[in-house]
């Protein structure tokens, strides 16, 4: 099974989601858009990651390989395979589906409660607790895709995580968070965190990360196992 990551920080890897793909034993590989725009051929892709990033998918002046990259994300859900998007990723596939992706009412970064939405019960989520601490930084959001499913909220923002069709995911939150790529936003984004309801200091972010990320890990080691288990039939 081959894994390609869209990686459009240097600071933004797939850190645990990378972990469970060694183990499964995956072939990786990554365009990191901060070196080269070039695109890998989609017929070596199984499963398509898609990380975050502090640009938004409406930079397409600013960052115009964004318009290829929707192209290609949509292109592989067409054709079935595994689209997973964290944050940026998210915000990416939610677009290429058509929908529009805009500033949120705040900032949300920190440690925060997503809670499942009642009457979304697909089966890639059977395990997810009904309420979970995981990891956010973010300011934009995004309308859900015509079609999507919405399986998780939070205060702060209503669309944290969407299923479209059975072999994609948008994760608004988190969910690769270790306490290494932890410090490693907080370096380069260090000054996104000032006071506001939504946002925890650094401090505070790195208490909590050993508290947190063993059931964050849990639930998304889960997912993917489901969706390891249906891509091979």
């Amino acid at each position: 099974m081959r894994a390609h990551c869209f990686q459009h920080e240097s600071f933004e890897e797939m850190s645990a989601i990378e972990t469970w793909l060694k183990e499964k034993s995956f072939e990786i590989s990554i365009s990191r858009f901060f070196e080269s725009d070039e695109l890998p051929d989609i017929s070596t892709v199984d499963w398509l990651i898609i990380m975050g990033g502090s640009m938004s998918v409406n930079d397409e002046q600013k960052f115009p390989w964004l318009i290829q990259e929707k192209k290609f994300i949509k292109k592989c859900i067409t054709q079935g395979k595994v689209v997973i998007g964290t944050c940026l990723g998210s915000q990416l596939i939610a677009s290429s589906l058509g929908a529009k992706v805009y500033k949120n009412n705040q900032k949300e970064i920190g440690w925060f409660p997503i809670r499942r939405v009642l009457g979304s019960d697909p089966p890639h989520f059977k395990t997810l607790p009904m309420e979970l601490t995981v990891f956010h930084w973010h300011g934009e959001t995004f309308d859900l895709p015509q079609g999507a499913m919405l399986v998780a909220s939070s205060e702060c923002c209503k669309n944290q995580i969407f299923l479209y069709g059975d072999k994609t995911v948008g994760f608004q939150c988190h969910f690769e968070t270790t306490l290494d790529s932890l410090s490693s936003i907080t370096n380069a984004c260090r000054s996104e965190l000032e006071p506001a309801r939504f946002i925890q200091s650094e401090m505070e972010m790195i208490k909590n990360e050993p508290i947190y990320a063993p059931q964050m890990h849990k639930a998304v080691y889960d997912i993917l196992e489901f969706l390891f288990l249906i891509s091979i039939g």
